[in-house]
């Protein structure tokens, strides 16, 4: 009997070692996970992260520990995140500034935006908007553009900064319209809106939801987004690509990496439950109060998009040259 037992037993013991990694995966979550935003409260990076860790607690039963860390532009809880254990506890809110932009405009930035992370998937993203002071006389962005041809350097336009979205949206514009408008910094986005609205500047291309109210006012005029498609709540609104500008396409995208070596299991699990929650409708109502427009996409098509929007960003920054401020 005996030794018949001592067999069963070590078949047992082997079966139990096979079906260890199935079941740690099957707990996953075991504790706690972290959502590292790389900036202070408030904005589309923490309202994501906010949003996704309620209802990830909601499905998975452990809290969500919405981590705030600004500074050097997202570097600092960037590179926080590239540094910390990949065992599928730890998240970065990443915007396109990030990980798209940092790595060429600063000259060393602390990660590397393609071998530093594993992409989990895209979140969300904010359109941008050609936006003008009515005093422009330009109702088109085809009038705008003969309108710069006629008169090189006699507009200007505003941004949040050198080397924001807002700074290489235009940037990018120019540089494909074959236009000069000049370039005046600010630092945010609220003062450079403000002196559009006054007029000290012309032109700005910005976040939707700072410009939308402003237009539907009449205080701006809105002459084409910068999404490949018009959006739904306005449909009038032509895309600077079919107004005048082909090809054009600029936004300000969000997604979800984790440190390179994070299991396979574990994205995906992540990925499958992020698309579901993005679909339900308090968390669409959610994001659509701040301008957030919900996304999602594979590993693969995230990976992807890093890496044509890092080329296609840094031609941009240094045709421009724009440095980090």
């Amino acid at each position: 009997m005996k030794s018949l037992l001592k067999p069963a037993a070590m078949l047992f013991a082997s079966f139990a070692l096979l079906q260890a990694p199935a079941a740690q995966s099957q707990a996953y979550p075991a504790k706690p996970i972290r959502f590292v935003v790389p900036f202070t409260p408030g904005g589309g990076n923490d309202v994501l992260a906010r949003a996704l860790g309620q209802k990830l607690y909601e499905a998975w039963g452990q809290p969500v520990i919405v981590d705030n860390r600004p500074g050097a532009a997202g570097n600092i809880g960037a590179e926080i995140v590239a540094k910390a254990a990949p065992d599928g506890y730890t998240f970065l809110i990443a915007a396109n500034s990030i990980l798209a932009i940092n790595p060429t405009l600063y000259d060393k930035a602390p990660f590397d935006p393609v071998k530093s992370f594993v992409p989990v998937t895209l979140i969300g993203a904010v359109p941008i908007v050609l936006v003008v002071n009515p005093s422009v006389p330009a109702s088109s962005v085809n009038e705008l553009v003969a309108l710069a041809k006629s008169n090189p350097d006699g507009l200007s336009y505003a941004s949040s900064g050198s080397g924001s979205p807002q700074h290489l949206s235009a940037e990018l514009f120019k540089s494909m319209a074959g236009v000069k408008i000049v370039h005046v910094p600010y630092k945010g986005a609220a003062p450079a809106v403000t002196d559009l609205l006054s007029g000290q500047v012309q032109v700005l291309f910005g976040p939707i939801n700072s410009v939308l109210p402003h237009v539907k006012s009449g205080r701006l005029r809105a002459l084409g987004v910068a999404t490949t498609k018009r959006l739904a709540y306005l449909p009038d609104l032509p895309t600077i690509a079919e107004a005048g500008v082909p090809g054009y396409r600029s936004d300000i995208w969000f997604g979800l990496v984790a440190p390179a070596g994070t299991p396979k299991e574990v994205v995906d699990k992540l990925n499958r439950e992020i698309a579901k929650i993005l679909v339900q409708s308090d968390v669409k109502e959610k994001l659509a109060a701040q301008g957030i427009e919900p996304l999602t996409s594979t590993p693969e098509e995230f990976a992807t998009l890093i890496k044509t929007d890092l080329a296609r960003w840094a031609k941009v920054i240094k045709d421009s040259g724009a440095r980090a401020e």
